[in-house]
């Protein structure tokens, strides 16, 4: 085999919806979960990360397997295997949540870009939106998927913050494992966030349905249930995929948490709002350049995450209708799903308008995610491990074990979140 046959053929020549869906994950209302726990806690809320890894990796895959399989998406799949109500009620909350977070997204780019450039923040608002939608409606998955691989790079700044300022990393290694804190009312809260950030709803559908956009982009591909040939390339590749964006994602929310703790923390500042909140803080403690790094991550995530939000929404919709659906159709055939992404990127920006505090969105889109979250994981846990939907290809009990692991994290989460 020649050298360049084998650099074609390496896992890292085929990232994908893996990748795109881990940055996702960090999106600009994650980026200020991420720093509230570090500004309020300090290096001692890094062990959630380690935490957080194997199990929302494992979620994501059982996700990215199921689309592979069976060449449909999560909609389609709970649509066939599970009563009418469990798809709409899941349906619609998920429209409802993603649309509250796109609006927070927005807001957060909004107001990062004014810092910036001194723009007017609902003018940059309204760009950035156009932009996003722009794209997701007007250029082919095959393109556009191009423009989201390169866009992963941005979370890279957050790794170059920490060479700008002073990071103690015996004691960041030791509180990792070893923190100092107190199980109470405020440190759940940002449990739950945190929790609640890295293992969301939305990111499911996306990644599931991304495999079924690959697999038709793909000429002569099919779902391995029809064509098993090549099952085992395929699942190696999508699971080296997933758990290596996972790993990108959460190691990259890892560094977040750490600037913020060296920085925000260590001086005082323990309160953050919002993304755009964070950048600010740290121009005076870290220099312009740290501000730069941070504001640029929040700008290169939120253009990743806010289609990801309005594309997931699209996906479930549509397959929960029966419509044509995908991001590589013309809009005049995919009307309906097109139609969603349009409708909840204007509801976002119309959110930046009406008397709804983006940031009050941002918490009911939190709730509505953690009460969404447990019962849908469920129904993919056990859709992954049915024979009668994947055949020969059901998940391993491994990865199932760690799913349901996660499962109880969040039912925890859930119920901590919803208590007063």
């Amino acid at each position: 085999m020649s050298i360049w046959r084998r650099i074609r053929e390496h896992p890292l020549a085929r990232v994908g919806p893996g990748l795109i869906t881990g940055v996702a994950d960090d999106d600009p209302s994650g980026i200020a979960t991420y720093s509230q726990a570090g500004a309020q806690f300090g290096l001692n809320i890094l062990w959630t990360m380690p935490l957080a890894y194997p199990l929302m990796a494992a979620v994501q895959v059982i996700c990215a397997r199921i689309g592979r399989v069976t060449g449909k998406g999560l909609a389609a799949n709970i649509k066939a295997s599970f009563p009418p109500i469990v798809l709409q009620s899941v349906v619609a909350l998920l429209l409802v949540a993603n649309t509250l977070n796109i609006a927070a997204d927005v807001a957060a780019m909004g107001e990062v870009s004014e810092l910036v450039t001194g723009l007017n923040r609902h003018a940059m608002t309204l760009v950035f939106v156009l932009l996003s939608t722009g794209l997701q409606v007007l250029v082919p998955y095959h393109r556009y998927v191009k423009f989201l691989k390169w866009l992963t790079l941005s979370l890279l700044a957050y790794a170059a913050v920490l060479f700008t300022v002073h990071v103690p990393w015996g004691e960041v290694a030791l509180r990792t494992v070893l923190p100092h804190i107190a199980f109470n009312a405020d440190t759940a809260t940002v449990v739950v966030g945190v929790f609640g950030t890295t293992i969301s709803p939305y990111l499911f559908f996306w990644q599931a349905s991304e495999e079924v956009e690959d697999m038709a982009r793909n000429k002569g591909a099919k779902a391995l249930t029809i064509d098993p040939g090549p099952a085992k390339a395929e699942l190696r590749r999508l699971t080296w995929d997933t758990w290596t964006g996972m790993f990108y994602s959460d190691l990259s929310a890892y560094f977040i948490i750490l600037a913020t703790a060296v920085t925000l923390h260590t001086s005082g500042i323990t309160t953050i709002q919002t993304a755009a909140d964070a950048a600010n803080a740290l121009r005076p403690l870290a220099g312009d350049f740290a501000f730069l790094l941070f504001a640029c991550g929040i700008l290169g995530v939120g253009l990743i995450g806010v289609p990801v939000l309005a594309g997931s929404g699209a996906y479930a919709m549509a397959e929960a209708m029966g419509w044509a659906w995908g991001l590589e159709q013309k809009l005049a055939r995919a009307r309906g799903f097109y139609a969603v992404i349009i409708i909840s990127m204007l509801a976002g920006l119309g959110i930046q308008y009406s008397p709804i505090d983006p940031m009050r969105a941002l918490f009911w889109s939190a709730v509505i995610n953690g009460v969404v979250a447990v019962p849908l994981m469920v129904v993919v846990i056990l859709t992954a491990g049915r024979r009668s939907v994947m055949g020969d290809f059901t998940e391993t009990r491994l990865v199932r074990g760690l799913a349901w692991v996660a499962v109880a994290v969040m039912t925890v989460s859930a119920l901590l979140m919803l208590l007063p």
